[in-house]
């Protein structure tokens, strides 16, 4: 489980558009936002780089917590 602060994400577009970006890379990982937190947690075998990069490109700036 990759958990990520994701300051800029403030409303429902914001969650689906990360998680479409995340889908892009692994489809059958799960994605769990908290969006009054500004936290995801992605359940992935993907490489987490690429996922991060994923969430980056789509215009959100992730940084990685402990967890």
């Amino acid at each position: 489980m990759i958990t990520l602060k994701i300051p800029d994400m403030s409303c429902s577009h914001c969650v689906r558009t990360i998680g479409g970006a995340v889908k892009a890379i692994d489809p059958a990982a799960s994605v769990d936002a908290d969006l009054a937190a500004h936290i995801v947690r992605i359940g992935s075998e993907a490489d987490e780089a690429l996922l991060r990069q994923a969430i980056a490109d789509a215009g959100y700036d992730n940084e990685k917590l402990a967890g």
